[in-house]
This record gives structure tokens, C-alpha cells and sequence, in this order.
């Protein structure tokens, strides 16, 4: 699993103006130190046995990945009713969709202003 933490952590501290740190003892990613987008839960948390990953989600994404993919996507609990959603990190998500649901988890909570440093050139 460490692996996929690397990948996760890689993805998440190439954005702009993002940091790490613990957060209810788990890596957490936030922008300018303030709004956490995503969080890792390599071993589970409270009930859940298998790794996962927390990220914020534009308003209605989470909805449509969960019906889409009820293997993979979950309603994370604390955090799902604000449209977060869960990732299941041992059904063998492909890379790149990981990446691409960081990206979209920090564009949700991002200001205007490092959206723009995201899109430009």
C-alpha cells in the first residue's frame, strides 16, 4: 500500500500552494495550510478494513461515482454529506482516474486564484 500513498502524496503536493500533515493521525492534504481536499487511510478506519482515500468532490460528482462504481466509490462517513466521496484503494483503481479525483477533490475547496495557476500554460 505504500506505493499508492506515494502516488497519492505525489499528486496532492503537486498542487499548487498544498501541504501536508496529520490529521486524525492520517495524512491529510490541504490548500495554504487551511482546507483539507483529501485524506488517506492506508490501513482503514473505524469499521472499514480496507485503504482508502477522502476527497472533496465538485457538488454532485460523488453521487454519480458511487452509482456508477459502488465497488470502488463510496459515501465516506463525516465527511459524504458535504459531497465528499471514498475511494477504495485495493480494487485496482488505475492511476491516472486517482489523479484525476485528487485534481477535481482540489479544484472543490481551491481559491479562484490557484485555479488559474493550475490551468495556465
Amino acid at each position: 500500500m505504500t506505493d499508492i500513498v506515494a502516488i497519492i502524496r505525489r499528486a496532492c503536493l503537486g498542487l499548487p500552494e498544498v501541504s501536508e500533515r496529520l490529521s486524525h493521525g492520517t495524512p491529510t492534504w490541504f490548500v495554504r495550510g487551511k482546507k483539507s481536499f483529501a485524506t488517506v487511510w492506508p490501513d482503514g478506519h473505524h469499521q472499514d478494513d480496507f485503504p482508502h482515500l477522502w476527497c472533496a468532490a465538485p457538488a454532485g460528482a460523488a453521487v454519480e461515482l458511487v452509482a456508477e462504481n459502488p465497488q470502488t466509490y463510496f459515501r465516506p462517513p463525516y465527511v459524504g454529506h458535504r459531497g465528499w466521496v471514498g475511494v477504495r484503494l485495493d480494487t485496482g483503481i488505475d492511476e491516472a482516474e486517482l489523479v484525476e479525483i485528487i485534481e477535481d477533490g482540489y479544484r472543490a475547496v481551491a481559491p479562484p486564484a490557484l485555479l488559474a495557476r493550475l490551468d495556465a500554460p
